[in-house]
């Protein structure tokens, strides 16, 4: 087991990492909560394969559960969702001392801790993620929200969980293609902070691919050391945990364009990531060969490096409506070299439209 301390101003609490753990669910949570009632959110596909199990040991635990069990996708990320868990909660009895628990993916765990954060007014949840995308990124820091139509995670809080439970071996029920999209969030860690966690990606591809227990709960832990150090820096943006950002710009813009769901977001954040270094490259901020070891890495997990782009207006658009937009200019994370990164709000429109010619 791997224990990894994420320290904030609002509260501190522990990222376990342990394979196998979502055996004995219900002991991890009780170690963090008093057993009382509580609401476990899943969403239809974790809850097939999954659920029974979990849903024994958590009132084995001695928790009065109510079950709340969603259809799968981005799509639910959005406030008619949010106000039918509401009446679930309601219905439940659920009261301040009660506890959510978000187990399932990004959209499970975003979605769960916005109600969380706003039945009556905040109570307690837990982290419970089933992908990879979820374990290294989604689940850590406590951004929860739902989009709106006009942009990803326009309407959101920061609130952070009791705990973070990860068991790597439920990434073996999963279709690969979940496995690589999270892997697009691997590589920012290595970007962004981390140049021996590139190279660790760099070497041990095909064991990381094949789901090897040591390789995955390495890059796993280390990804989530990577976050709980920005976090516990800047819980809520104010400065470092923009870096965290790298390669969203563009990738969300991407998602928003063409319809929640029609990329998975650890494709679009790829695409993002490539723009990026192009953007460093073009704008002098790095040296020639950062694009093409974005691309080598990238492709090597088989994410993609590029996209037809034939709406950079309405790309440019989005972007503008994003959060991380400020006073009507365009703010960018921008890589130096592996492991150093800086942000900036020069990069102009002309030069978005060029690279997104460029992408395709």
């Amino acid at each position: 087991m791997r224990t990894i301390q994420v320290k904030t101003p609002s509260k501190s609490y522990e990222i376990i990492v342990q394979w196998g753990g979502l055996n004995q669910i219900g002991g991890w949570i009780a170690k963090s909560l008093p057993p009382s009632r509580a609401a476990l959110l899943t969403d239809e596909n974790v809850w097939r394969i999954h659920g029974e199990l979990v849903e024994a040991s958590i009132r084995k635990a001695g928790f009065d559960l109510t079950v709340i069990v969603r259809p799968p996708g981005e799509s639910q990320k959005c406030m008619t969702a949010v106000s039918e868990i509401y009446d679930s909660l309601v219905e439940g009895k659920l009261d301040r001392q009660s506890a959510l628990i978000a187990f399932g993916g990004g959209v499970v765990g975003d979605l769960g801790g916005f109600v969380a954060s706003t039945y009556l007014r905040g109570i307690p949840f837990i982290q419970v993620p089933t992908t990879l995308l979820a374990q290294v990124d989604s689940s850590v820091g406590g951004k929860v929200g739902v989009n709106h139509p006009l942009g990803k995670n326009l309407i959101g809080s920061f609130y952070q969980p009791e705990s973070v439970l990860i068991d790597p071996a439920v990434l073996c029920s999963l279709p690969q293609a979940d496995l690589i999209s999270g892997l697009a969030e691997v590589i920012k860690y290595g970007v962004i902070r981390d140049p021996e966690l590139w190279t660790y990606l760099v070497e041990h591809r095909e064991k990381i691919l094949s789901h090897l227990q040591e390789e995955l709960e390495h890059i796993i832990a280390v990804s989530c050391q990577v976050k709980a150090d920005v976090v516990s820096e800047d819980e809520k943006e104010g400065g470092l945990r923009m870096i965290l950002n790298y390669g969203h710009t563009i990738g969300h813009a991407l998602e928003a364009t063409q319809g929640y769901g029609s990329y998975r977001h650890g494709e679009v954040v790829a695409i993002g990531m490539v723009a990026a270094a192009m953007l460093s490259e073009k704008m002098g901020l790095a040296s020639r060969g950062l694009v093409e070891d974005h691309r080598r890495l990238i492709g090597a997990y088989g994410l993609p490096v590029g996209c037809k782009v034939k709406n950079p207006d309405q790309i440019l658009s989005v972007m503008y409506n994003d959060k991380k937009a400020l006073r009507g200019r365009l703010r960018f994370i921008l890589a130096s070299e592996i492991g150093k990164v800086d942000l900036t709000d020069e990069v102009t429109d002309k030069l978005v439209r060029e690279i997104l010619g460029e992408l395709g």
